[in-house]
């Protein structure tokens, strides 16, 4: 490309890929079912390089997530639904709509007042979409989205409406309840769904304890998986140096390399 890219030449190519004569076999045949799996994978790429610190692997996975966007457009486009300048217009005026205190003449004193104004008028907006549709303080939170994210966003919804814990004591309090109670359905070998259930209560409340620590599960998990592979690479490295391979059986030497490992990756 001889000139500098532009988010037309992105459209273009896209058009190109998806016409019909000469058009990329692959791409024709793509629908929006059958990309979602692509565009939930590629935010997730945005989210590790942002977590590694990498510049470069983020523009280029902001890029591969932009095309996503660019490639959804497209095949609305095709079906007379919209298209990316109607996708680009109805977020501006969305951006606008819900900074009053930027673009208009409302004043909002800080950050928490901005996010209260913000939810409120989305709440609008949803009353004003579908008459029929929920409107409750629980309504619109999307049910795609990973459990962790969704039951921190269902509990923030909550406690906007003064139904949450006054003081950390009592989230501690609820998390040793849950444990609790998951040990009481392994010992007397109840019903798999009841210990599927408190399984699931003990995340919850292990979410909310994140929540009032000011914590983000999501990301919190991500990171602990990231030093879970980190340091049993180590374990599985320094095995090797003793001549040993992972097993059942060498459970106390992986112990131990576990524990160095923990020792030095801070």
């Amino acid at each position: 490309m001889t000139h500098p890219a532009s988010i037309d030449d992105l459209i273009a190519i896209m058009a190109r890929l998806r016409g019909p004569d000469g058009g990329c076999p692959w791409d024709l045949e793509q629908t929006f079912r059958s990309i979602l799996p692509y565009t939930l994978e590629e935010a997730y790429e945005v989210a590790e390089a942002i977590e590694q610190d990498d510049m470069p692997g983020l523009r280029d996975e902001l890029g591969d997530l932009l095309l996503q966007v660019v490639f959804h457009a497209r095949m609305a486009e095709e079906q007379g639904c919209f298209d990316f300048q109607a996708v680009v217009g109805a977020i501006c005026d969305k951006m606008i709509r819900r900074h009053p205190h930027v673009f208009a003449d409302t004043d909002l004193e800080d950050s928490g007042a901005v996010l209260a104004n913000w939810e409120r008028i989305k709440a609008d907006e949803r009353i004003g979409k579908d008459q029929g549709a929920p409107t409750g303080a629980l309504a619109g939170v999307a049910q795609a989205l990973p459990a962790l994210v969704r039951a921190e966003k269902l509990q923030r919804r909550a406690a906007r409406v003064g139904f949450d814990w006054p003081d950390i004591d009592g989230v501690f309090a609820k998390v040793e309840e849950e444990l609790a109670e998951c040990r009481e359905t392994l010992a007397e070998a109840v019903d798999p769904t009841e210990q599927v259930h408190e399984i699931g209560d003990l995340l919850f409340s292990c979410v909310n304890l994140a929540r009032h620590m000011g914590v983000d599960a999501e990301q919190a998990l991500r990171a602990a998986n990231h030093r879970f592979e980190r340091r049993f690479g180590q374990v599985e490295a320094g095995l090797r140096e003793r001549g040993l391979q992972p097993g059942p059986d060498r459970r106390e030497a992986m112990e131990a390399e576990w524990n160095l490992a923990k020792r030095t990756d801070r």
